[in-house]
C-alpha cells in the first residue's frame, strides 16, 4: 500500500471510481453527467496536488488538496476524497485524511475545511469527527440526495497548526 502523487496519465484508471461515486448522487455535488475530461479538470488539473492510494497496482482511493479561498483566506485548504467501492471498509479514507493533513501543513496551510459533507453520509461524518474535524455549520436541505431527497450538508473544520 502506497500513497503517492497521481500523474495525469493515471486519471483514466481512477475515472471508473469517480464516475460511480458521482452517479450514485449520495456524497458529491458534482453533476452525474460530467465527462471524463471535466472530471479530470476538477480532480487533477485545478487542485494544488492530487494523490492516489495504491494497492497491488490498483488505485484504491484518491484525494486532492487545494486552497479553499484566495487572498486572505488562502491559509485554509480544502480536500476531496474518493475510495474505490471494492476497497471500502479497509481504513483507506482515514489514511488519506491523515496524509492530506500532513501535506496541508507541508504546503503551508494552517487549517482544513470541508465545505459540503452530506449529512446522510454518516460514515464520512464520523470518520472526519474522529480525525479531529468539528461541524461548524449546517446548511439546510443543501443536497438533493438520490434516495432521501433534500438533506442537510455540514461545513466541517479543523485547525492544523499550533496556535
Amino acid at each position: 500500500m502506497t500513497i503517492r502523487l497521481m500523474v495525469r496519465e493515471e486519471f483514466p484508471l481512477f475515472w471508473p471510481t469517480f464516475k460511480s461515486i458521482i452517479e450514485a448522487e449520495e456524497t458529491y455535488a458534482f453533476s452525474s453527467d460530467l465527462t471524463e475530461a471535466q472530471a479530470a479538470q476538477l480532480w487533477f488539473d485545478l487542485p494544488t496536488e492530487t494523490y492516489v492510494f495504491m494497492v497491488d497496482e490498483q488505485i484504491a482511493g484518491s484525494y486532492y488538496i487545494k486552497a479553499n479561498a484566495a487572498g486572505p483566506g488562502d491559509h485554509v485548504c480544502n480536500c476531496g476524497y474518493m475510495v474505490n467501492p471494492q476497497f471500502r471498509g479497509q481504513g483507506i479514507a482515514a489514511q488519506l485524511c491523515d496524509h492530506s493533513k500532513q501535506r496541508a501543513v507541508a504546503l503551508g496551510f494552517q487549517a482544513m475545511q470541508f465545505n459540503s459533507v452530506v449529512s446522510t453520509n454518516t460514515v464520512a461524518v464520523k470518520l472526519w469527527q474522529k480525525a479531529g474535524f468539528n461541524i461548524i455549520g449546517t446548511v439546510p436541505k443543501a443536497y438533493r440526495h438520490k434516495q432521501h431527497g433534500y438533506v442537510d450538508t455540514y461545513v466541517m473544520y479543523q485547525w492544523l497548526t499550533a496556535e
